[in-house]
């Protein structure tokens, strides 16, 4: 596989995260799967800078963004596949 733009820890997660300086609206970018070396490629809908996440699937509002395996927060707006991830559209589900 070519040169990797975004991490995925775990085969559940459904974001993954930019590990180059940012990713182009449009850009097709090489993933991998760190849990099972395994790779995939996604197509990003925004420009999204390194160490930020991007949305594997669509998700819509109310589901539950997991990372490293585990529940980080849930979606408060509907989410597309390549798009951004951040404090917009997620939030902590602890308040």
């Amino acid at each position: 596989m070519a040169n990797t733009d975004i991490i995925i820890h775990d085969e559940k997660d459904n974001v993954g995260v930019v590990v180059i300086e940012k990713i182009q609206p449009d850009q097709k970018c090489n993933c991998w799967i760190m849990e099972n070396d395994k790779s995939t490629t996604i197509e990003s809908i925004n420009e999204i800078k390194l160490g930020h996440k991007v949305a594997m699937i669509d998700l819509k509002e109310g589901d539950t963004i997991i990372k490293y395996g585990h529940d980080i927060g849930k979606v408060v707006k509907s989410i597309k596949k390549g798009e951004h991830v951040h404090v917009h559209n997620v939030k902590t589900k602890k308040w």
